[in-house]
């Protein structure tokens, strides 16, 4: 696990200066603490910071092919690798290192960009062909490892996260305003979009190759889940195809030449993980959990009866008010504007894992994989109801109804009328992104500070969890949620939070639920064996009822975020007002600071229940404290505008997915 970052300039002989790339380099050396290295070739330079986790006395990188024509930066695992070099091998390519990171340059020899259909794992690397003058740059099927670019008309700058490009000191930190509605939309920047104009993520499950003369060109995607749900099998068919497929998965994650554990939150999905884990490691498992002073929130006791069970070494520790102290902390290693509150228990629990490993095994992405959130139970009912009402009564009944009718969001969910005739009204891709918002128009509009909204020209945060949602048959909705959530959630916060508090320690965090052939098979599994009778990953438990203890699998889900609800009524009452409310707040520009005072005020009054809104408004006041200091967030925000207004360049238009 490392951080990559790199330039490629459109003037071939324009020289690369070291000190700019070392520069690039040592601003995510915390990702790769133990080595450095650098490519440069007129025009081009690469970078690499080294967490040495396999081969560790030579696979430092760059690494290149026989005659160094070839060089790649790899961040991530590829756990199939000793299969592709012993095909390789044969085919008489010679190698001269043990790591996964070669099978790169020599898996390119073979068949081009097209390498990353072969490779099984979680990687971003960049890949350099100095004879065809051309830079591939490439990221895995689920977006597990990030990769972010910027380019205008004379280079192409890319890292493992934005600092490493905000490092260059020709690139320009302008706001993009629509990325900045996704985030007050969402709580993260989503899709391919970056919170900086002329930067932008490279989406998960594709390749972008430029050159010199081509800087511009648009990322190709080669792989995306198909829900394709297959009738034929049983229920217990599915569940012995997915222990086989799982603990395959399992034993291919363990592989490491370090110390290596597991995150235990005591839930199902990293108690299968450890279940699976249990006898396979030198002495005993190692495992690592994060709890909370309010019991409603914690769930050490589950954590505890698992370790119990299979005999782990196990190390907990309790998040305390005070942990919101690690806000500016936070900040830097996030870059962008991150509001999924469990970033701080994350960061915590990666912290006390990285004192004793450097390799842990994480339940993420169970629930996306067979249907585990509270949320697809209640929106199947939702989406029942919706399929025996005429359309044009959602519309045009519902819909104005939903309008007019009075918010309380300080009731339970199933007592909520406006959300649910909100979501009655709309088609089922629209229903479901407003399901997921934090803040839903119009009040978002009515946050964003003045001037800034005509600016987004009729942008859509919703538009992108819609296009996924529809990729699916409308008769399978559950099937839609998964792949929305596999296209928008989970790359774009779950696995944001998941890297940068694994990589912010030096930790590398592997997801074996993420796997891309356990999530093809779990996609082909029926809808009606993931969610039954309103129990959620139905299939999934079952699958481990004589493994797990009943107290672990059936009971209800907890999340791992912080109360942060109570906390912004006491602990974190004076850094809002201070943050978000002082007049001479740089945030103030951003949004209007009135709105967001009487959002505030009526929290606290209990007239209102706002925690998630109020904790993004924190995060964002801290954000530009931190990264639009240079210069007043009024007068950045101002040439975005300009440019947002115009729909961004070509540039960063042909940036996105086709």
């Amino acid at each position: 696990m490392c951080g990559i970052a790199g330039v490629l300039y459109a003037a071939p002989s324009r020289p690369v200066d070291f000190a700019i790339l070392k520069a690039m380099g040592d601003s995510i050396a915390h990702r790769g603490p133990d080595a450095e290295g650098f490519w440069i070739d007129p025009g081009l330079g690469l970078v690499h910071r080294r967490l040495s986790i396999i081969d560790l006395s030579s696979g430092d990188q760059p690494i290149g092919n026989e005659d160094g024509s070839i060089q790649v930066v790899f961040n991530g695992e590829i756990y199939n690798y000793q299969s592709l070099r012993a095909e390789l091998t044969a085919k008489g390519h010679r190698f001269k290192t043990q790591s996964d990171t070669e099978v790169l340059v020599h898996l390119y020899e073979e068949m081009g960009e097209r390498l990353v259909e072969r490779l099984r794992g979680m990687f971003a690397f960049a890949l350099w062909d100095h004879k065809q003058r051309r830079l591939l740059l490439a990221r895995d099927r689920l977006g597990i490892k990030p990769l972010y670019f910027y380019r205008d008309e004379e280079k192409f700058v890319f890292g493992s996260e934005l600092k490493a490009i905000l490092a260059h000191p020709g690139v320009q930190r302008e706001l993009n305003v629509e990325a900045l509605e996704s985030y007050l939309a969402f709580g993260m920047v989503t899709g391919a979009q970056a919170i900086f104009q002329r930067a932008a993520k490279l989406p998960c499950g594709h390749v972008l190759t430029v050159d010199h003369a081509s800087l511009g060109r648009p990322a190709r995607r080669y792989w995306q889940l198909r829900v394709e749900p297959d009738e034929r099998p049983s229920a217990l068919d599915w569940q012995e195809a997915i222990r086989a497929k799982l603990d395959e998965t399992v034993r291919l994650h363990l592989l490491a030449d370090v110390p290596l554990g597991a995150m235990l939150s005591g839930g199902v999905d990293s108690s299968v993980v450890v279940a699976h884990c249990a006898g396979r490691t030198e002495g005993p498992l190692q495992t690592f959990s994060m709890g909370f002073q309010d019991e409603g929130f914690s769930e050490l006791p589950y954590a505890r009866q698992v370790a119990r069970q299979f005999g782990t070494r196990h190390e907990e520790e309790i998040v305390t008010p005070d942990a919101v102290g690690l806000l500016d902390e936070l900040t830097h290693y996030y870059d962008e504007p991150f509001a999924d509150s469990s970033a701080i228990p994350t960061y915590l629990v990666c912290r006390l894992a990285s004192r004793s490993v450097k390799v842990v095994l994480s339940g993420d992405g169970g629930d996306e994989a067979f249907g585990g959130y509270a949320r697809y139970a209640h929106d199947l009912r939702e989406a029942a109801i919706r399929r025996w009402l005429p359309r044009w009564f959602r519309r045009f009944g519902l819909g104005p109804l939903a309008r007019i009718w009075p918010k309380a969001d300080w009731l339970p969910r199933v007592l909520r009328a406006k959300t649910l005739l909100t979501n009655l009204s709309l088609d089922g891709g629209a229903a479901y992104a407003n399901t997921l918002a934090l803040c839903r128009p119009p009040l978002r509009r009515r946050l964003l500070g003045p001037g800034l909204a005509v600016a987004l020209n009729g942008h859509g945060p919703a538009d992108y969890v819609r296009a996924a949602f529809e990729t699916v048959s409308p008769r399978d909705p559950l099937g839609g949620m998964i792949a929305a959530d596999v296209a928008t959630v989970l790359p774009d916060d779950f696995l944001v939070k998941t890297d940068r508090a694994s990589m912010a320690h030096g930790l590398e965090m592997r997801p074996p639920l993420l796997d891309h052939e356990l999530l093809e098979l779990a996609a082909r599994i029926p809808s009606r064996f993931k969610v039954q009778r309103r129990q959620t990953k139905w299939i999934f438990k079952q699958a481990y009822s004589q493994r797990l203890p009943a107290e672990v699998l059936w009971r209800k889900k907890h999340g791992f975020e912080i109360p942060i609800d109570n906390w912004l009524k006491g602990p974190l009452r004076p850094m809002f007002e201070d943050c978000v409310l002082n007049r001479q707040a740089r945030v103030g520009s951003l949004v209007d600071q009135g709105v967001a005072e009487k959002l505030f005020r009526s929290h606290c009054a209990g007239t209102g229940k706002h925690g998630n809104v109020l904790w993004s408004l924190l995060v964002l006041a801290r954000w530009t404290e931190r990264y639009l200091r240079a210069e007043t967030a009024t007068a950045r925000a101002s040439r975005g505008l300009q440019t947002a207004v115009c729909k961004s360049s070509t540039l960063i238009d042909s940036a996105r997915t086709r």
